[in-house]
Formats: C-alpha cells, sequence, structure tokens
C-alpha cells in the first residue's frame, strides 16, 4: 500500500520530472478481415479497427483526468499486413495503408502501426508487394508506420530482403523530401521483433496474440536522471540499486493504467514495457542520465558499460512491478528523440560506430539516425546488416531507423517536430559495401540457435 509520502513523490514526478505513461496501444487482429476482394478487405479493416478501438481515447482521457497520470499517445497496432493483404487478388497494397490512416483518424488516434512483413528467412510474393508499397504507403498517409523483420537468432538474416530494404528506405526519403524523410521515421527494419511492442514505429499485433489486447509503454528518463543526483559519487552497486528501485515505481504505475484501460475497455491486458523513452525535453533525455553516472558527454569511452548498467538496473527493478512484463522493456537512445544525444552528436563525441556499440548492451538499436542524403542504398542496407547481426548473435531485439536527407550533408539539421524530434545530420563512412551486399542469400543463424 502507498502511504503518504509515496503519493507525494509520485506527483513531483509526474510534475517535474517528466514521468508519464508513454502509450496505452491497442492490438487487433486482423486475420477475420482477409478477402480475395481488396475493396472489401480494406472495408472489413476500417470496420473493424473503428469498431474495436472506438472508445480507446475517450477512456484513456478518462483514466488520465481521474488519476492525474499523463498518457501521451493512444495507440493501435494490428496484424502484419501482409498476412492479411496476403489473400487479395490485387498487385497495390497502398490502399491497405489508406484504410488503416483512415481508421486511425476516425479513431482519434496517434498512430497505427503494423504495415509490416516478416521475412527473416524468405519472402513470399505479399511480402514482396508490401515492401515495394511502402515508400508510396508512407507518403500518401500521415499516421500509418511499417517494419519489417528481416532476421533472427533462429533463422539468421534474409540478405536479400536487407538489400531491398536499402532502396525502400531511400525512396520513402525521396517521396517525403518537401519533410525531412519524414515517411523514414515511420519505418523500422527489425532483428528479432517481438509481438508485444506498444512503441512506435515497430508495432504490430502478433499473430500469437489474442484478438485484442491492451499494452502499455511507460516511460520516466527524467525521474531515473533525478534520483542519480542523490548518490552523486557513490558506487555503482549503489546507482543500480537506485535505478532498480526508481524503475520499480515507475512500472508500477504503468501496471495501475494497464489494469484499469483493460478493465475500461474490456480488453484483455497484455503486457507494460518498461522501456526509458525519451523526448526532445530538456530533462527528459537518456544521454543525461549516462552523463549523471560520471560521463563528461554521451558517447565518450565508458558510454557502452554505463549503459549496460542502466538497462539491467531497469529490467530488473520493472520485472518486479509487473505481472506482465513485455515488449522491448530497457533503454531507447534515439538520436532526433532525446536531446542529450542531438547534444553529444553535434559535439562529434557521438558517432553512429559508438552508438552501435551502444546497442549491444540496450534496447531496439540506431534509431532516429539522420544520414546525408546521398548516402548509397547498399550503405544503408550495410548499416541494416550489422546491426541485424549484432540482435541476431546477442539474441535480442534491435532494430534500424535510419533519415538519408535529401539535399543534406553532415553538419545540417533536419526537423520533424512534436516527439520525433530534430537530428543532426550524422556522418557515414565512405567506403563502399556494395559487392557484399551484392551477395544476397541468407546469413546462417549462430550456433547457439540450435537448443531444441
Amino acid at each position: 500500500m502507498m502511504n503518504q509520502r509515496d503519493i507525494l513523490s509520485t506527483i513531483e514526478m509526474i510534475d517535474q520530472q517528466h514521468l508519464d505513461i508513454r502509450t496505452v496501444t491497442m492490438g487487433i487482429s486482423l486475420l477475420s478481415c482477409c478477402d480475395e476482394n481488396p475493396e472489401k478487405a480494406c472495408s472489413k479493416i476500417y470496420d473493424k479497427i473503428c469498431r474495436m478501438a472506438s472508445s480507446l481515447v475517450s477512456t484513456c482521457e478518462e483514466i488520465e483526468t481521474e488519476f492525474g497520470i499523463p498518457i501521451v499517445n493512444k495507440r493501435i497496432s494490428v496484424t502484419p499486413m501482409a498476412l492479411v493483404a496476403g489473400a487479395s487478388d490485387t498487385e497495390d497494397y497502398v490502399p491497405f495503408a489508406r484504410a488503416l490512416d483512415e481508421a486511425a483518424k476516425e479513431c482519434g488516434v496517434n498512430f497505427i502501426g503494423g504495415y509490416s512483413a516478416l521475412v527473416q528467412k524468405g519472402m513470399t510474393e505479399a511480402d514482396r508487394k508490401l515492401i515495394h508499397a511502402i515508400p508510396e504507403a508512407l507518403s500518401v498517409t500521415d499516421l500509418v508506420c511499417s517494419s519489417v523483420n528481416v532476421g533472427s537468432t533462429k533463422a539468421g538474416i534474409n540478405m536479400d530482403a536487407v538489400a531491398l530494404l536499402g532502396r525502400v528506405i531511400k525512396e520513402a526519403a525521396e517521396k517525403t523530401a518537401d519533410r525531412d524523410a519524414i515517411g523514414c521515421a515511420k519505418l523500422v527494419v527489425f532483428c528479432n521483433a517481438v509481438e508485444d511492442n506498444p512503441f512506435m514505429a515497430g508495432a504490430f499485433h502478433g499473430v500469437g496474440e489474442a484478438e485484442k489486447v491492451i499494452n502499455v509503454g511507460v516511460s520516466g528518463p527524467g525521474v531515473v536522471h533525478h534520483a542519480l543526483k542523490a548518490v552523486k559519487g557513490e558506487p555503482f552497486d549503489v546507482v543500480a540499486e537506485t535505478i532498480k528501485k526508481t524503475a520499480f515505481r515507475i512500472t508500477r504505475m504503468g501496471q495501475l493504467v494497464a489494469a484499469e484501460a483493460s478493465r475500461r475497455l474490456d480488453t484483455p491486458f497484455g503486457i507494460v514495457d518498461l522501456s526509458l523513452a525519451p523526448t526532445p525535453a530538456v530533462g527528459d533525455s537518456v544521454a543525461r542520465i549516462l552523463e549523471e553516472m560520471g560521463l563528461e558527454t554521451c558517447g565518450t569511452h565508458g558510454t557502452t558499460a554505463a549503459l549496460a548498467l542502466l538497462n539491467d538496473a531497469v529490467k530488473k527493478g520493472g520485472i518486479m512491478a509487473s505481472s506482465s512484463v513485455g515488449g522491448l522493456s530497457g533503454a531507447f537512445i534515439p538520436v532526433s528523440e532525446d536531446e542529450g544525444m542531438i547534444a553529444a552528436a553535434e559535439s562529434g563525441t557521438l558517432t553512429i560506430d559508438k552508438l552501435e556499440a551502444m546497442t549491444c548492451v540496450c534496447s531496439v538499436g540506431l534509431d532516429m539516425i539522420a544520414v546525408p542524403g546521398d548516402t548509397p542504398a547498399e550503405t544503408i542496407s550495410a548499416i541494416i546488416a550489422d546491426e541485424a547481426a549484432v540482435g541476431m548473435v546477442n539474441n535480442k531485439t534491435t532494430a534500424v531507423r535510419l533519415l538519408p536527407a535529401p539535399g543534406k550533408q553532415a553538419g545540417d539539421r533536419i526537423e520533424l517536430g512534436g516527439l520525433l524530434g530534430s537530428a543532426p545530420v550524422m556522418p557515414v563512412h565512405g567506403e563502399k559495401s556494395d559487392a557484399f551486399i551484392a551477395r544476397g542469400g541468407r546469413i546462417p543463424a549462430p550456433l547457439h540457435s540450435l537448443k531444441n
């Protein structure tokens, strides 16, 4: 039971330390919407989403008002669209994205995820059609998010899909060049994608999930940063214990909101994702947490060790606070969405190579990174391959969300607005990877995948 001190402390975290519920995401299965006629399928998709999620936003707003807990985003995730659209007799998969967009707008949510394909071991014709449609789909919709899973520890890495995604990302950037390549901000390439992730742009409703489900993503980098100020100069075991206790309190609030949303929406409670998700706001930065541990600037030597401690302590603290922890759960390091990361990148201390090293010990991967617009598609594919290898070998989820900004060079800046923030354009290596990507085929799964 919470005492008066706990209640006042939680109020302070909300008012002064940027504590919030980052998202309440309703996952919806669309497998029942499959139809040989694409127009009928799109109509079924729109109708089912609107029917099931009609009260999502209003219910979250009621919970916000009654409990005084900010819920920043209300979102929907759906069955990977390649699985649904594959039943339709059509070459054009863009109408399926339009149906998702229209349903999301009708429900009043911030984003809808699931314009996705799972191709870690090979691509069906439906997968190919959807992937080729991604640039156009993201340029003509506002709320649709897309993801493609190109690898897993069990299957290895589908290098044909990796090569294709490099070209798709370039095309998505060109089609949204007038908006600083914002189409790429809505596209994630995964290795070991999870089925219950509530965070965009990578959320989709896995085929192993129920008909509908409520997943909640919590956040609180500012709260952790504030807590570490009280243990300045203390040993790392004290630092870890402080983070664990703070993560417990943050996750407990997420569990409360998840259970309440589940009850009011008459929808099964799925998971709480206890990721530390930053925002561009000052005081809500993962980079500043690492610097509070004693680093002059995020990206300098010691950053990977500090991030490993943070990620592990967050998981250990959060797992005790909820009966169902899932999703990605850890510390996010999106460059454009974290003011400390932005500052470190602008100073030159934080580079893409260092970010890649950091992804070995944290959640997700190379996230929201702007690169020069003339970066070759093959180089983008090679970056995806590197990050997928990190995930495959370490049996963890990794991802790439790159924004090759047309007309921009290293040192320039792009502006995306809102939670997507802004980002300095970071340099990439000029040496080519073309022959490597041209090989195609599949990088085999590692030996330790053979656990049966």
